[in-house]
């Protein structure tokens, strides 16, 4: 993979438009003109590291499952990958397509051994690192159903004027019409049966002991 005549992608970013990527190119151009190969630049200016879509790197990542280059050149990881999962996720993408991959700053080169080396070692990070968050994620969800704590989505309740409307209706006919499972329907009418709603129009009742003298008071 080192020999002459591959064609790198050279990939730089900037988080803030007033920043410039041509810090980082003269270097990256420097490192593919020694080795003669030749070069395609994809650049993302004003682009966080942590979105999602970056419009240079997706096309690049096109451009890399339709083998338009060899090997992708960048100034440092933290230009590339948002995370380290996602900067491992990545490169095994580029290297199921035949893509090799050069990060400047932390000397990593995977057209040689020692840098596939490299990148095997931060595919086996990356895994640490998702273990981790699954057992801190699960250790938490254990304790929240120790103290009680109702995991999940809150139910969604069926407005009163809504169940009112189809009172006279099947349970059956009544979920139909509102678009919900029927069993929901059931315990929704069971919860408006223990705790019917006061309509605006309905009077207080008055306390029986509560005399018209004391009202004059």
């Amino acid at each position: 993979m080192s020999a002459p005549g591959l064609r790198a992608a050279l990939y730089a970013r900037v988080s803030t438009t007033d920043q410039t990527c041509e810090n980082q190119l003269p270097e990256l151009r420097r490192y593919c003109e020694v080795r003669g190969w030749s070069v395609a630049e994809y650049m993302d200016t004003g682009v966080s590291g942590s979105k999602d879509r970056r419009p240079a790197l997706d096309e690049l990542v096109k451009d890399a499952r339709r083998r338009r280059f060899d090997v992708l050149v960048c100034w440092r990881l933290d230009r590339l990958g948002r995370n380290l999962r996602h900067l491992v996720t990545l490169l095994e993408e580029l290297q199921g397509v035949g893509v090799a991959f050069v990060s400047l700053g932390e000397g990593i080169d995977c057209t040689t051994p020692a840098g596939k080396l490299q990148l095997h070692i931060l595919a086996a990070l990356a895994e640490f690192e998702r273990e981790r968050i699954r057992e801190r994620i699960h250790a938490g969800l254990a304790r929240a159903r120790r103290e009680g704590v109702r995991i999940g989505r809150p139910r969604a309740r069926i407005p009163t004027r809504a169940l009112e409307g189809v009172a006279h209706l099947s349970v059956r006919e009544a979920a139909k019409a509102l678009g919900v499972p029927a069993s929901r329907v059931h315990r929704e009418r069971a919860r408006l049966s223990q705790n019917p709603p006061r309509h605006s129009g309905e009077s207080t009742p008055i306390n029986p002991s509560f005399s018209g003298h004391e009202a004059t008071l």
